[in-house]
């Protein structure tokens, strides 16, 4: 063989190792579908994007609502589902009954619910006592001048406009920790409407989803309505300070919804707590844990390895992301915990 033929087999070999590289099969990426709060949504996103390139794994998501997130995964729909409001004991054992096995709640990050309002004419930040937001929601107080919203701003020149009511027309865990925190602070409320993702409400007009909401607050003069922090940051909401129980107004933010979570004297194995109407001082009142809602077993070891491997990351590097979406990051106790509860996922 002379020089020139070594060469062109010296070059074929090469090709034909290059060739065999590109025909490798890339390492498969494992997808994963979930479904349900529109609360945690912004964070979520944000998580699932990161988390694509760190844990080679696609998450989809559907944010429909907290009895969405409930119903999907119970249904069996998605591989795992998202609420604001814990589940039920009758839910946990519809979801028992039908699997076979146990749903887990796990936390992701804490949240707050807030009073939101256009007002024409009114620049300033407003306050709000807990009998004021009850008698708005009741159909009571219905007017922007009434003694109860007057008395709590002192200073401010209210307008004698009519209030709108608005609220949520979908199954939400924003509605569900809105109405917890009313049925704490209102007995009246708590026996003619009570707490749940969906209530028969006494009045006002109803908007899907916290960005509906926040669309409808833009568009009527004289309304009111809650949304979950996040929402009221990104659409340049108004937003109300809230009378909390130590007798304090409190604006949510960071340390105000963290301090309501620090009023826990224990954290059941299950999770499901809540922390609105916080004794703790310095708390905002209406304020959430949110969760995942995750099969404690997956048929697909695949799927079930893509999932504890998300969680574990989301609830600490993750961590790291939900400030700048104005959300709290988890305390350390409640991270300590749930990292054995992610391990008994199979």
């Amino acid at each position: 063989m002379n020089t020139s033929d070594r060469h062109i087999t010296k070059i074929s070999v090469l090709s034909l190792v290059v060739l065999a590289s590109f025909a490798q099969p890339a390492v498969a990426q494992v997808s994963l579908t979930g479904a349900g709060a529109t609360f945690p949504a912004p964070i979520y996103q944000k998580w699932f994007s990161v988390y694509q390139t760190i844990g080679k794994t696609q998450i989809n998501y559907q944010p429909n609502g907290s009895g969405g997130g409930i119903k999907a995964v119970t249904e069996g729909t998605v591989d795992f589902g998202a609420s604001d409001m814990p589940m039920t004991d009758e839910q946990l054992k519809q979801y028992k009954s039908k699997h076979g096995f146990d749903v887990l709640m796990v936390p992701t990050v804490l949240g707050a619910a807030v009073p939101v309002y256009n007002v024409p004419g009114i620049s300033q930040e407003l306050s709000f006592t807990p009998e004021a937001l009850a008698g708005i929601y009741l159909g009571k107080i219905t007017n922007w001048s009434d003694p109860a919203i007057v008395k709590a701003n002192p200073g401010v020149k209210l307008p004698s406009a009519k209030i709108v009511v608005t609220h949520r027309s979908d199954g939400s865990g924003t509605t569900f920790c809105w109405t917890d925190y009313l049925s704490k602070v209102s007995p009246e409320w708590s026996s003619k409407a009570g707490k749940n993702t969906s209530v028969d409400w006494p009045t006002g007009l109803g908007a899907k989803g916290n960005d509906g909401v926040a669309g409808l607050i833009k568009q009527q003069p004289g309304s009111i309505g809650y949304v979950e922090l996040v929402y009221a940051v990104k659409n340049k909401l108004s937003y109300g300070k809230v009378k909390n129980k130590s007798g304090d107004f409190v604006k949510a933010d960071l340390a105000s919804v963290t301090a309501a979570a620090s009023g826990l004297k224990s954290i059941p194995d299950d999770y499901r707590v809540s922390i609105t109407d916080s004794p703790a001082k310095g708390a905002y009142p209406i304020a959430t844990f949110t969760w995942l809602l995750v099969p404690s077993k997956f048929s697909d070891a695949a799927k079930g390895k893509a999932m504890t491997g998300f969680l574990k990351w989301a609830i600490t590097d993750g961590q790291n992301y939900v400030e700048a979406l104005s959300y709290s990051k988890l305390p350390n106790a409640i991270v300590a915990k749930e990292q054995k509860t992610i391990a008994s996922i199979h």
